[in-house]
């Protein structure tokens, strides 16, 4: 489940593009632009704090010159707070990364960062089961990065993750948290995206590739991609990257791979394929597993029986009765989704949507505007320790699925009630400290219809 940010939009009056899946208002334009996948790299960044013959001297308070975001007022779950009061200091980190790492707004590790971080970092494999939004991509971009050399101008660090979207938010990570390492470069490349220009980049020097497997394999065989002397492989959702759509590329890419290189594997679940994945290809791994259920705490699962053509106005009904921020509701086909869209749209209310048939610049400036908050609802296709609702919106042939749903997760899933809780999914009712006003306000409810 993604987070997005949740300032509150106004009224907008909208009408359907089809050609890129935003439906257009009355909106500011977005400032910030984000580079496709291919073209991502990290440039240099002029460092707010003062140096002198190259670097900060011994003593000096850097941490005052720090350009910190504000705060996260969000109330936080046991899945990112559960920790064992350890500092990212604590690590003995270079300082160029600490500041990267304070000015993502990151105060202290999450519990997966303080088990991953140090095995990390002494070269040992890692095996991590984590629930997705707990600060996982954290738990390997930062040893990772503690560990790129920069004299060495060849590829060092490889992340495999199974989609682009993915692909995306990590290397936008990757590049803000390393900006102060002066000259870090990051290259994403996933399908969807011009070739030549991954050819052209690879060209250059680059230190992390982050990819999607049928791409990054491509290149390799191409010779483009020179992954002889990469020392650490991560697999970001690795149960998907050795599902039967992915294992036989991700087995390809390793023979690649020199024998002695690091492997860390960051699952929510752990199925038989990565367990065999475990016994071939990694050495005495450290196990980490942080999860007692899937589903993250905070986020509270409903189901509600309906027939299919009541979806639509079961949804316009939780839309007017629930306090919704913003939401994302998930469909099983791309013809689903931009039909959906249209009848949100037709509803009142302001909506985006994106599936695997829209160019992928499109999809990029969907998924940045709507984590930036310029559409309250997101419909696509597909499934931080913040409050939030699941609703599933089921019909009477769909029960058995529910019930395989419940099995994995290891959770009970309610029908849904006449009236819910707010304090359930409205981070005002747990303001904590100087939250003030509706700066504390969260709220994703999640429809799969």
């Amino acid at each position: 489940m993604a987070t997005a940010r949740t300032e509150t939009v106004g009224p907008v009056v909208m009408g359907l593009n089809k050609q890129n899946g935003q439906l257009r208002g009355q909106t500011k334009p977005s400032v910030q632009s984000i580079p496709a996948p291919g073209k991502t790299m990290s440039t240099p960044q002029k460092s707010s704090i003062p140096q002198e013959s190259g670097g900060i001297k011994f003593g000096d308070d850097w941490k005052k010159n720090l350009q910190l975001p504000p705060k996260d007022h969000r109330v936080r779950t046991s899945d990112v707070t559960a920790t064992k009061g350890n500092e990212f200091e604590d690590y003995c980190l270079k300082r160029e990364l600490l500041m990267g790492i304070f000015e993502m707004g990151w105060e202290k590790p999450s519990p997966i960062q303080e088990e991953s971080i140090p095995i990390a970092l002494s070269g040992r494999d890692i095996l991590a089961r984590a629930k997705n939004g707990t600060g996982k991509s954290g738990a390997y971009l930062i040893p990772m990065l503690e560990r790129i050399d920069l004299k060495k101008d060849y590829i060092q660090a490889l992340v495999m993750v199974p989609t682009r979207e993915l692909a995306l938010q990590v290397s936008q990570i990757c590049i803000q948290i390393s900006k102060h390492l002066g000259g870090v470069k990051v290259m994403a490349t996933t399908g969807g995206t011009n070739l030549r220009d991954d050819i052209m980049r690879l060209d250059e020097t680059v230190h992390i590739v982050i990819a999607t497997p049928g791409r990054i394999l491509d290149l390799i065989k191409k010779g483009v991609a020179k992954v002889d002397r990469v020392q650490m492989m991560i697999m970001d959702e690795a149960d998907k990257l050795l599902s039967q759509d992915f294992v036989v590329l991700i087995e390809d890419i390793i023979s690649f791979l020199p024998k002695k290189r690091q492997i860390l594997l960051y699952s929510a679940t752990f199925p038989i394929s990565v367990q065999r994945f475990m016994a071939s290809h990694l050495q005495k791994p450290y196990e980490i597993n942080l999860m007692e259920e899937l589903t993250l705490k905070g986020i509270t699962q409903y189901y509600a029986y309906v027939t299919e053509r009541q979806k639509v106005h079961c949804l316009n009904t939780l839309f007017s009765k629930l306090q919704i921020n913003q939401s994302i509701i998930f469909c099983n086909s791309t013809q689903r989704v931009e039909l959906l869209a249209k009848k949100i749209t037709q509803l009142g209310y302001s909506c985006f949507y994106i599936h695997a048939k829209m160019m992928q610049e499109y999809r990029n400036r969907v998924f940045h505007d709507f984590r930036n908050g310029l559409c309250r609802n997101l419909v696509c296709t597909g499934r931080f320790g913040h409050l939030g609702l699941a609703i599933n919106l089921i019909t009477s042939e769909d029960r058995f699925n529910l019930k395989a749903i419940e099995d994995q997760l290891v959770t009970d899933i309610k029908p849904i009630p006449s009236s819910i809780d707010k304090s359930l999914y409205v981070a005002e009712f747990h303001c904590v400290n100087d939250c003030e006003g509706e700066e504390g306000e969260e709220k994703r409810p999640q429809d799969t219809t």
